[in-house]
């Protein structure tokens, strides 16, 4: 049915565009719920400037900041410059510092120009705190009320000022210096009797985030908390903004995509991957290739360490793709588990001996059902090829006590570092997969030769 109306919207859509009735065309945009209209935008990048111009300018804004920021530049370009002035003056604050942050200096200054003066100066103020700050995220337009307030003062205070804000659902108690009291839920409001004071709904338990508090802890706080709101204070605790859910749900749609990004070898990337030119792509990737090249360099050095062992035994290389991919498997496993759940706020610095715990019975464990079956593949090779000769006894054993070794080093090797990254005031994502897996390639093939030595040491080797 959804697709059928899709559908629909797109052959209509179509009809009105080759009509050019501006009219028409405005109606039928005004009709179409936002995410409808910026599905067309992403289906009609040709039309996209013309879509936006011909919603009311409330709708506009509202559909222009759910698009991704390639698509919003490309929008603000091709607007005349009174439209982008009329966009980018609807916009909440900070949707429209969100969008201005990301642009280059020149164009930035050039816009912060056609906004109004208040809204500009609002603009310049959230520009001015620290990137990746709740400062950036938060928007000044709230609902505030004072405790001699009564519950029909309140009222009406929301039917003056509520139609500008982002949200009412929470008013704001302060005092005559304007620092925070309490904040209270309009449900409060709703259920008390008109004459009843502010001061006698207060329980001042209020959470507040400072507005240098990073994004990411601020994201944490509302997952804490279960708020669709948050006031933000200055270290004297005066009440400078809120900062709504739907800016935090954005937060942690582009700290995943970080993570994930840097969990895969490479540099976060700050552009869409299509929207980014191939020579900055090229420099986000090639730092992190190089880095573990060096690295896979030192598992060359290590097998010419073992270079006699090697040719007195030959059929030992067989297993070493099979040993070192084993380790890099487990390594891999237990670095996103970690790092996912640090991400989460499952575990932190100080859960770390929980963690090493845990990891060693899962390396142990883990390492002995894959060692069991590298021996069980030795023993029955054996009855059918007899390609490891009259030792396989103790090849089968190397092969499985191997495992055992370095699967349990790649989950302690996995676990551990995002925790000492994290503890060192880096960011855990970086030991990355690839990063784990270059380690415990070159430990894995030392771990493998040195058990080798132990089994076959006046036998083959």
């Amino acid at each position: 049915m959804g697709e059928l109306e899709d559908n629909h919207i797109t052959e209509e859509f179509e009809q009105l565009i080759a009509t050019e009735d501006k009219l028409a065309i405005r109606e039928f945009l005004d009709d179409q719920n936002i995410a409808d209209v910026a599905e067309l935008i992403d289906e009609y990048p040709e039309y996209e400037a013309q879509i936006i111009a011909n919603l009311s300018i409330h709708r506009a804004a509202s559909t222009f900041k759910i698009l991704d920021f390639p698509t919003q530049k490309r929008i603000v370009a091709e607007l005349p410059s009174f439209k982008t002035a009329e966009l980018l003056n609807e916009l909440q604050a900070d949707d429209r510092t969100s969008f201005l942050e990301d642009l280059p200096k020149k164009v930035l200054r050039d816009l912060i120009k056609l906004l109004e003066p208040e809204e500009r100066m609002i603009t310049l103020s959230l520009l001015g705190y620290p990137e990746d700050s709740v400062g950036r995220l938060m928007t000044p337009d709230y609902i505030y009320v004072y405790e001699h307030n009564t519950v029909n003062e309140v009222f009406d205070i929301i039917r003056k000022f509520g139609q500008d804000n982002e949200t009412i659902d929470v008013i704001y108690v302060i005092n005559d210096k304007g620092e925070l009291l309490d904040d209270l839920r309009i449900k409060e409001f709703i259920l008390a009797a008109p004459g009843k004071l502010v001061s006698e709904l207060m329980d001042e338990r209020v959470i507040a985030l400072n507005v240098t508090d990073d994004q990411e802890h601020a994201n944490q706080v509302f997952k804490m908390n279960n708020r669709v709101a948050l006031p933000v204070v200055d270290t004297n605790n005066v009440l400078l903004g809120i900062i709504t859910i739907d800016d935090i749900l954005w937060v942690a749609t582009e700290e995943f995509s970080e993570d994930m990004q840097k969990m895969g070898g490479t540099e976060a990337l700050d552009e869409p991957y299509l929207e980014m030119p191939l020579l900055r792509l090229f420099r986000k990737r090639i730092g992190w290739l190089v880095v573990l090249f060096l690295g896979e360099m030192l598992t060359a050095t290590a097998m010419g360490y073992f270079e006699d062992e090697i040719a007195k035994a030959l059929v030992l290389t067989l297993f070493i793709p099979l040993i070192i991919s084993s380790g890099g498997n487990s390594g891999s496993q237990a670095s996103t588990l970690i790092i996912q759940a640090m991400a989460v706020g499952e575990i932190t610095i100080s859960d770390w001996w929980r963690v090493l715990r845990r990891e060693i019975l899962s390396g142990v464990m883990l390492g002995t059902i894959l060692g069991i079956i590298g021996f069980v593949r030795v023993a029955v090779w054996q009855q059918f090829t007899d390609i490891y000769g009259p030792h396989w006894f103790f090849i089968g054993c190397t092969v499985g006590v191997s495992l055992v070794g370095v699967v349990l080093w790649g989950t302690l090797s996995g676990s551990m570092l995002p925790i000492l990254l994290k503890r060192l005031g880096a960011d855990p994502a970086v030991s990355s997969a690839p990063f784990v897996a270059t380690l415990v390639d070159v430990t894995g093939l030392i771990i493998y030769f040195s058990v080798a030595y132990f089994f076959l040491q006046g036998i083959m080797l």
